[in-house]
Formats: C-alpha cells, structure tokens, sequence
C-alpha cells in the first residue's frame, strides 16, 4: 500500500509531460468552486479532489496545476485498486458521469453538462468517459471538462477548467502525461 502511494505521487509530482502552458509546479488537490448538482455529480467531482470510491482502494493522490490561460486550472485525481475493482468503479464513475446533467445551479450559476466526444487517449486504456459544462459560475463564463480513464488498475480523474473555454484536445493531453 505504501509503495503504490509512493508511485501514485511521484506520477503526480515528478514533472510529467504537462501540455505547453502549465506550470510542472503540483499544487494541493482541487476542490470544487459550487456545490455539485447531484449526488452522481458530486461522486465524481469528488474522485478528482482526491476522495475517490474506497472500496478496494490501495492508494490516491490527488493535485492541481495552474494553466496560462484566464483561470485554467488542471485537478488531477489517482486512484489505484485491487483485485480488479477498478474496472467496477470505472463503470459506476462512468455512469454517475451519464447521470450528471447540470454540475450545479443557483443565483448566477448555471452549469448544464453535455458529452464530448469519445477520447481518443492510444495504447493500454481500459476505458475512457468525457463530459463537459459549459455555463455561468456566479454570473462569469466559465467551461469545465472531465475525464475518466482507466488504465489496469489504476482510474485517472480529470477536471479541466477556464473561464470561458477549454479545449477537449488540451484535456485529452493532460490525461496522456499520466498514462505512463
């Protein structure tokens, strides 16, 4: 259990090959700047923050990075599991994911999701669900993407987030920098 934690932080912290614009620098996890819409929402906004589904779990870490663009963020979450759970968890993510139809609402927020496109991420994934919201956070424009890939017994949850846009292909590259 501890050398898995040990492994999962130095994926975090070991200056991965982040897309051009963001800082190699890990900051402490993300934690959501709304209240999450719904339970399934909150479940899987939660696997980013680092506080991932728990059974079976080995070991998660969880960071933030800064990006150059107005209010870019990148919250990246790890969960390894055993006996393989992962692909269980993968699929109640992925559904909790579906099910997630506005990340959160009230005065001046509105944050309807809808799907992206299937990711295409290459070799050794097991699985790959992205959604995104696009909207308004206490009357600014603001964009966020998640994805959740499952490579072997490790889940990888992404949170991709700017003030106005954030590209699907940006966030397809941060998830490859920790498929290694």
């Amino acid at each position: 259990m501890h050398q898995e934690l040990v492994r999962l932080r130095q994926m975090l912290n070991r200056s991965p090959a982040l897309p051009d614009g963001f800082s190699d620098k890990a900051q402490p996890a993300w934690k959501p700047p709304f209240a999450a819409g719904s339970r399934a929402c909150r479940a899987v906004l939660q696997a980013t923050s680092g506080h991932a589904p728990p059974r079976a779990i080995m070991a998660q870490a969880a960071v933030t990075y800064e990006g150059d663009l107005l209010g870019e963020l990148a919250a990246v979450g790890l969960a390894s599991y055993t006996g393989g759970e992962a692909d269980w968890h993968m699929r109640d993510l992925g559904k909790a994911l579906d099910g997630c139809t506005s990340l959160a609402s009230g005065s001046g927020t509105s944050l309807p999701m809808k799907d992206l496109p299937r990711p295409v991420l290459g070799d050794g994934i097991d699985g790959a669900v992205a959604r995104q919201a696009r909207g308004r956070l206490n009357g600014y424009p603001y964009a966020l993407n998640v994805m959740l890939v499952r490579s072997g017994d490790t889940i990888i949850s992404i949170v991709h987030t700017g003030l106005s846009k954030v590209d699907s292909r940006r966030t397809q590259q941060l998830a490859r920098s920790f498929l290694k």
